[in-house]
């Protein structure tokens, strides 16, 4: 087979090396991503539930997410500076640890849970854009959403849920495929604009004299306590629950750090996460302690402290407050879905087909498959276990990542032949068994049976939040044996 031909099949431009030139991201790009990555509904509810609504002391939670925060930093420094410093996105730098078709087919498993979870963030997404078409209507004409079409119901969705599905989907094609650039400058003004968001909302409870939000915030806290109550476990706990949060955005963290000027500004961007999560903390805590004492002053029914911001804003009465929520979460959800779903699938789905695949193709396959996803979350996906299989699949991603981490960093002593990774013959230094690294392969499979193990055995669910570092350290210790063998 001719090397010529096997470039064809293994060479992509959207995947090969980035040239220095072009690699324009600095440390507050990387600090949007994270904010990004931490401004989703699902982060909104855990803080809130992990400060207001569990019996845990302030600082456990501090703390923890200071840890947690540590952890990222560490972790996504170790798996970035590779693609930093060679500009290949993960499904290429896995090449390197697996072999070609290792890494070809490998990948798919962090592809299928991001095809997945682009379908269902897709869904819960067009959700938002449904109620703003439903306020619209009712606005115009409040009998208008009575009318005999809107009250017809296929797969649980009637004519607005379909139409802002389908609504969805093509918008985020739209912005999602096209470049670098434009991902960096949605995903920077996302951040930025939900923090703009969060700020308005933080100086409009303040400023209610009647709602005394910071005495309230004082007292539920108990701040003057200190560390009197302070538990070393539940900032272990909580921790764990954090980077677990997180840890899925690590795999193919390469995908964004092959854009970075250097090191240092990756590093950087990586230490800011802490930053932005106790910022963004801070703003929900205000927020949500704010709404509640408005909902108890004013006689509004709730049985207990609400920390979904769409359960919030379902319980105000007032249309425009409902409207400006319902935009920032749209920006909010979409840029989350675009870093931590679309992006990583699109790179996977280019190096699983680099011959045939372009952006666009790519995007379209993902819409194609995140169709079929969100139409079927709620009469099939969401009662069958789906999210279970899931956890499942993850299980993969901590051992996967140190199986390349082990390789890249001890036994290839971070030497990459660029060559190499572009054309495969019998001498190329990652054909390994036919383009396959079968001791990585083994050291992938034992370090998720642990990983998994923590899972599925009731009896270690208590690491359950850790089973991504479980299996990181298994897979590491492993390979490192293997390979490492003369």
């Amino acid at each position: 087979m001719s090397p010529n031909k096997e470039n064809i099949h293994l060479t992509n431009w959207e995947i090969v090396s980035v040239n220095p030139t072009n690699k324009n991201w600095n440390w507050k790009d990387i600090f949007c991503f994270w904010t990004v990555g931490t401004q989703s509904i699902i982060s909104f509810a855990l803080l809130g539930s992990l400060y207001l609504l569990y019996n845990l002391n302030f600082y456990e939670v501090l703390f923890g997410s200071i840890l947690a925060s540590i952890l990222v930093c560490f972790f996504s420094n170790l798996g970035g500076a590779p693609s930093q410093r060679h500009g290949i996105p993960f499904p290429v730098f896995l090449r390197i640890s697996t072999g070609y078709l290792g890494a070809k087919y490998i990948s798919l498993l962090r592809g299928f849970v991001g095809l997945f979870f682009f379908g269902v963030q897709t869904f819960f997404i067009s959700k938002s854009i449904g109620y703003l078409i439903r306020i619209t209507l009712f606005n115009i004409d409040s009998n208008f959403l009575d009318i005999d079409i809107f009250l017809i119901y296929f797969m649980s969705m009637n004519l607005i849920d379909w139409l802002s599905f389908v609504f969805t989907l093509l918008i985020q094609f739209l912005i999602f495929s096209n470049g670098q650039k434009r991902i960096k400058n949605f995903v920077n003004f996302s951040a930025m604009f939900v923090f703009f968001g969060l700020f308005l909302f933080f100086l409009i409870f303040i400023s209610e004299s009647d709602l005394y939000v910071i005495e309230t915030l004082s007292d539920r806290l108990n701040l003057s306590g200190g560390f009197e109550e302070f538990k070393l476990a539940n900032m272990i706990g909580i921790t764990g629950t954090l980077f677990a949060y997180y840890s899925i955005l690590i795999l193919n963290f390469g995908d964004y750090s092959r854009y970075v000027k250097d090191t240092k500004e990756l590093t950087k961007g990586n230490i800011s996460l802490a930053f932005s999560l106790i910022l963004f903390s801070f703003f929900v805590l205000v927020i949500i302690v704010g709404s509640d004492t408005y909902f108890r002053s004013n006689n509004i029914n709730i049985s207990t402290v609400l920390t979904n911001p769409t359960d919030i804003i379902g319980k105000l009465n007032n249309t425009i407050l409902t409207v400006v929520v319902l935009i920032f979460i749209l920006f909010a959800s979409s840029s989350t879905n675009l870093i931590a779903n679309y992006i990583p699938t699109q790179n996977i789905i280019i190096n699983f087909m680099p011959k045939n695949m372009t952006l666009k193709k790519s995007g379209l396959t993902i819409l194609f498959f995140g169709f079929f996803v969100g139409a079927l979350w709620t009469p099939l996906l969401s009662q069958n276990g789906s999210l279970s299989i899931l956890d499942t699949i993850a299980s993969f991603f901590g051992p996967i990542f140190g199986i390349v981490i082990v390789d890249y960093y001890v036994i290839k002593k971070r030497i990459l032949i660029n060559k190499d990774i572009f054309f495969a013959d019998e001498k190329s230094a990652y054909m390994y068994s036919k383009g396959w690294n079968l001791k990585a392969l083994y050291s992938i499979l034992i370090g998720t049976i642990f990983a998994f193990s923590t899972i599925w055995n009731t009896n270690l669910n208590i690491f359950q939040s850790f089973s991504w570092i479980i299996g990181f350290v298994v897979s590491s210790i492993v390979y490192y044996l293997l390979a490492s063998e003369k």
